[in-house]
């Protein structure tokens, strides 16, 4: 484990706390298929090897600044997947250089480590910009599951909140539809059922694609409880404009498409 003495020390009685790896394929010991940039933003040159020794041989590469300037400008001009960043640097706090990135729009992952381990502290790291906080003396295992969460995390795909097909757009969380200039009033399930036709725009959809997904039917009720929503739906969303959207497909079912 590393200590927790000045901006980092290595305690040598506790040595970096995985096994020697045996696999001749040389793949990642913790088990991580996608390796990542990371950037160390450590000051003290014993704690930053250590550290830096533990993610190369789990398959990351790495590169190191030692103080907060040449953090922030290694930072700001390159691509990271990560960084990990040091609370009390030279030349600019760790707090400070997270401001910073944050400031100019940078969104890459942080983990702040530190011996300021106060709740406080953590808010302080966290309300900075940080998206995790470690305080030392921390266990190298815990440190990399941090840092392969973040990058997970940034590598997930963005939640999908506004969807548009030609002049047509759908707000998911405010819960409102426009097409062109006008605004659209529907009620719970037509909107469910445009979301879904959206969702597939262009391609078609069937009615037991329809039944399973809008309304959480698992067989035909042999009902036209569909024809109907989407004859209401068509009212609202293509009655006063020239071009329909909703198209008939005949014998198969439904298609959006601008």
């Amino acid at each position: 484990m590393v200590s927790g003495g000045g901006s980092g020390g290595i305690d040598k009685d506790h040595p970096i706390d995985h096994p020697a790896r045996d696999d001749p394929g040389g793949k990642p010991y913790f088990g991580y298929d996608g390796g990542m940039k990371i950037l160390v933003i450590e000051d003290d040159a014993q704690a930053a090897a250590y550290m830096i020794k533990g993610l190369k041989e789990s398959g990351h590469v790495v590169d190191h600044a030692a103080d907060g300037k040449d953090g922030l400008f290694m930072a700001g001009s390159e691509n990271y997947d990560v960084l990990i960043v040091d609370r009390m640097l030279p030349g600019r706090d760790g707090l400070s250089v997270v401001e910073i990135l944050r400031g100019a729009g940078t969104t890459t992952p942080v983990l702040f480590l530190s011996a300021l381990g106060s709740v406080d502290d953590r808010v302080r790291g966290l309300r900075a910009g940080g998206d995790d906080y470690l305080t030392k003396p921390y266990a190298f295992s815990e440190l990399l599951a941090r840092v392969e969460a973040l990058g997970r995390r940034k590598s997930a795909p963005a939640a999908i909140t506004k969807l548009q097909v030609g002049d047509l757009e759908m707000d998911l969380l405010a819960r409102k539809v426009r097409r062109g200039a006008k605004q659209i009033e529907l009620l719970p399930r037509e909107f469910r059922l445009l979301e879904y036709l959206m969702r597939h725009a262009g391609n078609v959809v069937t009615r037991t694609m329809l039944l399973e997904n809008v309304w959480d039917y698992h067989f035909d009720p042999q009902t036209n409880v569909i024809d109907v929503h989407v004859a209401r739906l068509r009212q609202k969303i293509d009655r006063d404009f020239p071009t329909p959207m909703i198209h008939t497909v005949r014998g198969a079912g439904y298609c959006l498409r601008a």
